[in-house]
């Protein structure tokens, strides 16, 4: 949405300049090859807005060639001005095992540009790439004991330093209680930042075990299926109706899918007490704010999506 607002703004405003729509689509297309879809999207945007913000300026003089700035140059002046002083878009996705957050996250990171970051993710990539906080942790979860907030929110602090956190960032699984709210929340304020959006899936209980047990996922990439919504191309039924695992595969990789150990009936209802115990009430600490949205995740995936969409909006 922020990508088609700017292009349409820059092609609104240079519908009559040649030379500028020449140069513009050169670097849509340019960005549009990019191996990094989500670096690519801030840029366009952002040569939208010099285009826009240029014509602005210099609507009663024509901009020649040799004064003009080339559109990369503009683009990423506009680029680091939007890094610098514009606030992050930073979401909070909320919403029980089995809400739907493995499956609208993705698009919702597609949609804004910025990554969906996962504690679990980000605690093995620190580990395996040895970074101080990372060392602490692995010592920790070496001796058994649990990793602590300290330590979790100074790995989401060391993530978010990236160049694709630049324009913000999307949190599912943190924070899982109020403890872990407050301290995210004065480690955003040390850099003037703070949680600009919460979006909670909500689902009965009831509905949650039927999904939670059908659920096989791409451990790589976190792609998410479902034996009844949402099955993978490969997937083949036994006798009893059941699919069989062997059959289970990721769609774009071919590789083995899996079932978290966790995905049963039993664990399931400990795992709703945790959440509606723990992680609810970090719906009420953001309320006051004024940025916390409830989607109707029960009911079609188009309507889900639909409702999500009109969360994210600002004026929603």
């Amino acid at each position: 949405m922020f990508v088609s607002n700017a292009v349409r703004f820059a092609s609104s405003r240079f519908a009559s300049s040649g030379a500028a729509r020449r140069s513009f689509a050169s670097l849509a297309a340019k960005t549009a090859k990019s191996d990094s879809a989500r670096r690519a999207a801030p840029l366009v945007a952002a040569a939208g807005f010099a285009f826009g913000a240029s014509t602005l300026l210099g609507s009663r003089q024509e901009v020649t060639s040799n004064s003009a700035k080339s559109a990369e140059e503009a683009a990423k002046e506009v680029e680091n001005k939007f890094g610098s002083y514009w606030p992050r878009n930073i979401l909070i996705l909320f919403g029980p095992p089995g809400a739907g957050k493995g499956t609208h996250g993705p698009k919702i990171e597609e949609l804004l540009g910025v990554p969906q970051l996962s504690t679990g993710d980000m605690l093995r990539a620190a580990v395996g790439a040895q970074t101080e906080v990372g060392k602490k942790a692995q010592a920790v979860m070496k001796a058994g004991g649990l990793v602590s907030d300290e330590i979790v929110v100074g790995i989401i602090r060391d993530r978010i330093k990236e160049e694709d956190c630049r324009f913000g960032f999307i949190l599912d699984g943190f924070p899982r209680t109020i403890a872990q709210a407050k301290a995210l929340d004065a480690m955003l304020a040390e850099e003037g930042a703070c949680v600009t959006k919460v979006v909670e899936l909500e689902v009965p209980d009831s509905v949650l075990e039927e999904r939670i047990t059908g659920r096989w996922i791409h451990k790589k990439s976190g792609r998410s299926y479902h034996v009844k919504y949402a099955p993978p191309k490969s997937m083949k039924k036994g006798a009893d109706g059941a699919p069989l695992p062997e059959s289970m595969t990721d769609d774009e990789t071919g590789e083995p899918l899996m079932q978290r150990p966790d995905d049963t009936s039993a664990a399931l209802k400990k795992r709703l007490e945790s959440y509606h115990g723990e992680t609810v009430p970090i719906l009420d600490h953001y309320s006051p704010n004024g940025i916390v949205r409830q989607v109707n995740a029960n009911q079609k995936m188009s309507g889900v999506w639909a409702e999500v969409l009109k969360s994210l909006q600002r004026s929603a």
